[in-house]
Parts: C-alpha cells; structure tokens; sequence
C-alpha cells in the first residue's frame, strides 16, 4: 500500500509555503505558490534559508474563502494505540493559514464575512473526534480490506478510501487532482475510536471499537432527519468492532441511520417536537436507494426499529415497517 508521510515541517516565505516531508530517507516537498495557488513537488534543496519553519502534524487540505485561498494543517496530534502494528493518531489542534499575507484588498463587509466563514471553519475543527492513520485506511472496514485486490492495495491513502468517511475530501481536491503528491494527502475520519487490551477468563486479547461518521447528511438532532434524494440517511454511522487473538482477526459490523424515508422534526418549544413525515416526495424511491446501497457494501442484514411504537413516533415506526413489507427482500430482516 502507498502510505503517507507521517512526519512535518512547513516552511513559510512571502511567495509560497513548503511542506517537507521529514520521513527516513525522504525528500520530497511539497511546495504552495500563494499568488497562483499552484502546488508543485520539489525537493528539500529549494526551500530557502530564510524560511520560517516549524513542524507540523499533517495537511487537512485546502479551502477558498472571501479573502482567497486557505491552508489547513494539522499542528497536534495524540496517539490513540496501535491497529495490526500501525499507529492510529487523533488530531488535536489545527491552523488555518492564508495565503494572502493580508486582507486589505477586502470591503468591510467582506472582511466581515471572511470573518465569519474562519469562525464556521473553526468551530467545525474544534469537534471532537477527527482520526488518521499515515499506513493503514480507516476509512474501511477489516472485513472490506481482506477481500481486497492486489491493484486495490496498491493505491494510494486518498484513492482507496471509502469518501462516506473522509471529513475533508473536498479540502483534498486539490491534492487528489495530482497523483504525484498523494503521499502528503492524509483521509480524515470524524467519529470514535478506543483500542484496550481485554482479559476474558485468562485469556487476553486486543479489543477495539471504530465508529465512522458519514459525512453525507451530517447535522445535530432534530434539524437533520431522513434521507436526501441519493438515498444517504441522516448522522449515519458505521461501527466496527474488532478482536484480535493469538493471531486470529475478528470484525463485526453495526451501521445506525435516521429512518431511511422523507421525514423531519425541526425544533420548536416542545421538549420532543413531533415528527411529520412529507406528503410530496416518493418515499419507496428513496428507501429503495438507501438499502439498495447498504446490500451492495454490506450484504444480508438484520434491521432493528429503535423508535418508539407509540406516541408521537408511531406513524415513523408503521412507515418503515410498510416499506421494508413492501420491498421483500429475503436480503433484509
């Protein structure tokens, strides 16, 4: 598998940041022209002597705003434990650079907006729970990468990943657009992570539980219900967990959805507003690419109503069990 570099340094003049690689026997740089934007590879020989340096933990990509281009680095990073041998980190603190060394060329109102787009960035940044490996993909399953071909191992980080689980592919876009600087692309998980090392009647064994967030559909409790027309269901979340024993590997799977049809439950003074599901959408198409999806990436399943069957989420509980009826598919159950 063509892994990422693991270690940093960013090196900062007027006309252009360099991000070295600082692995054993690395030399590639990856150079930022900040008037063109252009990013190209180089070698540690071009970065001037007069650049301001400091280490950095990882590049989470690249974002346009009012003021122009941003770049977005990961600046601290704890380690989580170690995944089949290989060092799982969560990232902790990030920066947000411009490339403009100032915002003059900006109205007041536009500064002001700027502003408020750096705010909406950062709070997003200081969300617990973002997650990366250099040399193993978490954006996949155990299971999904035993039955993987040789051509699938081969790529790279940012090719193979699941993008339901990279939380910042579109700042990578830049980066995905040139394969030869890949390696400084590190795919981003947003949900949980814990490895501890367990003992079950004296036998010890290594357990770990991976939550993956999707980053289709993603919002806070009640202003973000159901699906949208690709059938992607609100604040899903695969769940993996893993066992390994004496050499044996273990991985079983849970995903957990909004109900998988056209429904919302927007806020308001009750306590538990009530859920009204549309009356103008076609449901059954929706549902339909929701499970379609979830049988192609997972296969046969076992579904498990979770809502309440009376009360105000009664007619949520009766839809799913209608549709679910009415695709008979000896698939789901």
């Amino acid at each position: 598998m063509a892994t990422a570099y693991e270690r940093y340094n960013l090196h900062t003049t007027p006309e252009k940041f360099y991000i070295e690689a600082c692995d054993e026997g690395a030399d590639a740089v990856l150079a930022i022209d900040r008037v063109s934007n252009e990013m190209t590879l180089t070698g540690k020989k071009d970065v001037p002597p007069s650049a301001v340096t400091r280490p950095i933990c990882g590049i989470m990509g690249t974002i346009r705003l009012v003021a122009g281009m941003y770049l977005i680095v990961i600046t601290r990073k704890r380690n989580v434990g170690s995944l089949l041998g290989h060092s799982v980190w969560k990232a902790v603190d990030f920066d947000v650079i411009s490339y403009k060394k100032t915002v003059l060329h900006l109205s007041e109102i536009q500064s002001q907006e700027n502003k408020t787009f750096l705010s909406m960035i950062n709070n997003v940044l200081t969300t617990d729970g973002f997650y990366f490996c250099t040399d193993y993909d978490l954006t996949h399953t155990l299971q999904r990468l035993s039955n993987t071909s040789p051509d699938f191992q081969e790529m790279s980080l940012l090719e193979r990943a699941d993008q339901r689980f990279v939380w910042n592919g579109n700042l990578l876009r830049e980066l995905a657009a040139q394969p030869e600087l890949h390696k400084f692309a590190l795919p981003v998980v947003h949900g949980f992570i814990v490895m501890k090392p367990c003992r079950i009647n004296g036998k010890i064994f290594e357990w770990i539980l991976i939550s993956r967030r999707s980053c289709f559909r993603a919002g806070v409790r009640y202003y973000v219900r159901g699906i949208d027309s690709e059938g992607h269901a609100a604040n899903f979340v695969e769940t993996e967990q893993i066992v390994l024993y004496e050499g044996a590997k273990a991985s079983f799977i849970q995903t957990r959805g909004s109900m998988p049809f056209y429904w919302s439950q927007r806020p308001n003074l009750k306590y538990k507003p009530k859920p009204i599901i549309s009356k103008t959408t076609n449901h059954m198409d929706g549902f339909q690419r929701h499970f379609d999806s979830q049988l192609l990436i997972y296969g046969k399943q076992t579904l498990l109503n979770l809502v309440n069957q009376k009360g105000s989420e009664k007619p949520l509980e009766q839809a799913f069990d209608k549709m679910v009826s009415g695709m008979n598919n000896g698939m789901l159950k």
